[in-house]
């Protein structure tokens, strides 16, 4: 059973008769709110592979939708249908009590000096405060821009380097653009292992019997700012005062 489909049987029993009230698919991110609220985020794919100005074929027919329904598109062959059920997949846990650690992500990772450090996706703000811990970093990043950005990225698919690793930090689009097993599974020796940014599952269940050690993802505190700055391009940046950031260990 691969990750997308034990978020799915995880997040059924949340469903109930919920339905999806509304919907954002912005430049950057996307949100699903449901009827009772709840509100979760998801990374949007940066391009349709349709070549059509159709991004999603279900538009115009989302609200009232089922949960139970946009979840299952988790498992979606098309990117976009799998951020919006990783968005319901979201609204749905954070209505789950856990116990979170008040931690901020990175600090929870106590990095050491002379590890080595693989990071799935460039997240940029964090680079500059992981290597002054003195250890090794390396960036891979599967879609990093121009060549030569920084100078620290590259676009090997293959993940090897995860094989070697004390530390790996992955970006959670890793489930929407459906690489996220192949990298679990190319992970073998390291001591931590998060899943990191607003898209992550705070759900421990779904990862129990993987290398992942760590979930660091936010709840949404505000739905209608998060909704106004998801329709308006904002990102992350921008959205982050009206997200809690929460981790949790698996």
């Amino acid at each position: 059973m691969n990750i997308a489909e034990k978020l799915i049987r995880y997040g059924e029993p949340l469903c109930g008769e919920l339905t999806i009230s509304d919907v954002r698919l912005g430049l950057g991110y996307s949100c699903v709110e449901l009827n009772d609220g709840s509100t979760g985020v998801a990374w949007t794919p940066n391009r349709s592979p349709t070549g059509s100005c159709t991004h999603l074929r279900y538009a115009g027919s989302l609200l009232g939708l089922a949960a139970k329904e946009s979840l299952s598109w988790l498992n979606s062959d098309t990117m976009l249908e799998r951020a919006v059920g990783l968005a319901t997949f979201n609204a749905l846990n954070s209505k789950v009590s856990r116990n979170l650690l008040d931690d901020e992500a990175i600090s929870l990772l106590k990095l050491q000096a002379g590890e080595h450090v693989v990071m799935i996706g460039h997240f940029a703000p964090i680079v500059q405060r992981i290597e002054k811990t003195g250890c090794r970093l390396e960036i891979i990043e599967l879609d990093p821009g121009k060549p030569g950005d920084l100078g620290i990225l590259n676009s090997r698919q293959d993940f090897s380097a995860l094989a070697h690793c004390d530390v790996a930090i992955i970006t959670a689009t890793s489930i929407i653009n459906k690489t996220i097993d192949a990298l679990l599974a190319a992970i073998h020796h390291s001591r931590a292992a998060i899943l990191l940014g607003p898209s992550t599952p705070v759900c421990p269940e779904a990862f129990a019997d993987s290398r992942i050690t760590q979930l660091s993802g936010a709840y949404v505190l505000q739905p209608e700012k998060i909704k106004a700055i998801i329709s308006q391009g904002g990102g992350t940046m921008l959205m982050k005062k009206f997200l809690q950031f929460h981790s949790i260990s698996v």
